[in-house]
């Protein structure tokens, strides 16, 4: 089952049919709400607001890393700061990093790539 959805492309409008659909995917809304906690980064204390689907991710890299949390991001921190002399929005850096490690570990699944796994 699916739905037809409708694409603009160059050539024109044309219908697609959507296997899975997104707003109705069986998954429990309170991963999808913020969660507040308290972190040091590199020693200074901070807080750091993200999903609770987002604290899982990292609660996951931190764990194949055997590292804490905090360690895990204290690494982030220091590295964005040493390549790219810091980050404006280091939530939303976050939030790609755990995507990106979503990504890389169904690409790894499906037998396309090498998986990145932060060390600390």
């Amino acid at each position: 089952m699916g739905r037809l959805v409708r694409q603009e492309s160059a050539g024109g409008r044309m219908l697609q049919r959507v296997r899975v659909d997104p707003v109705v995917l069986d998954f429990g809304m309170a991963l999808a709400q913020p969660l507040s906690r308290s972190v040091r980064l590199n020693g200074f204390a901070t807080c750091l607001r993200l999903e609770e689907v987002y604290w899982e991710v990292l609660s996951d890299i931190s764990r194949i890393n055997d590292c804490s949390i905090n360690a895990l991001l204290s690494y982030i921190d220091r590295e964005v700061h040493l390549r790219h002399g810091g980050v404006k929005n280091f939530s939303g850096l976050i939030r790609v990093v755990c995507v990106m490690h979503l990504l890389k570990a169904g690409r790894v699944a499906r037998g396309g790539g090498h998986a990145q796994v932060f060390v600390s």
